[in-house]
């Protein structure tokens, strides 16, 4: 199962023994499923779940494929038999329950171009006696094969992937705001869109 939230903020909570805990509180947005694939015709099981936002203007070619409002993200989810839930139910809050472990997929935050210190962790050079190699990558490869090897740790562009973090425990569930409250941190920044599955 899948379902489209809006990272809000992070806080924190105190749990009956008095120990603090860390929080992302996710926002979660209508979502529904509105397809289906099976084996028989694609080769796999899955159910296509999409973020319904009345203010987005779909193309007409999604219009054309789902018979659901205007679907904003879309995202499918495998399985290994064919699954009975029929398209347009709608996955929200009361799928969740305090205690379950689910997995966040966000696209985490930009950095820019960063260098290998940052990047990757390398250690600076000397800093004293004339050295002038502080924050410089270094040897890159060796004089065969001439080439700089495919997968060199080097400077580049850093962050702005889509990355996951799995089995974050729901500590809370506010039913009134549309909220649920997950242990721990998700990539990406405030306001941006997230994926829960569980």
């Amino acid at each position: 199962m899948v379902c489209f939230a809006q990272k809000m903020q992070m806080t924190q909570i105190f749990d009956k023994s008095g120990m603090q805990k860390a929080v992302t509180v996710l926002k979660l947005k209508k979502t529904q499923l509105c397809g289906k694939r099976n084996a028989e015709k694609d080769s796999y099981n899955a159910d296509i779940f999409a973020w319904v936002d009345e203010k987005f203007k779909p193309p007409r070619s999604q219009e054309k494929r789902f018979k659901i409002g205007p679907a904003r993200m879309i995202k499918e989810e495998r399985n290994k038999a064919e699954s009975t839930d029929e398209p347009g139910k709608e996955v929200g809050i009361s799928d969740f329950k305090v205690g379950e472990k689910v997995s966040v997929e966000s696209v985490s935050k930009g950095k820019g171009f960063a260098g290998t210190v940052k990047r990757h962790g390398f250690t600076t050079g000397p800093k004293t006696h004339g050295s002038c190699n502080w924050r410089k990558p270094g040897s890159i490869g060796p004089t065969y094969p001439q080439r700089t090897i495919k997968g060199r740790r080097m400077a580049g562009h850093m962050g702005a992937r889509r990355s996951s973090v799995k089995n974050l425990e729901i500590v809370a569930i506010r039913e009134n705001e549309g909220e649920i409250w997950v242990a721990g941190s998700v990539p990406g920044a405030n306001k941006s869109i997230v994926v829960i599955s569980k």
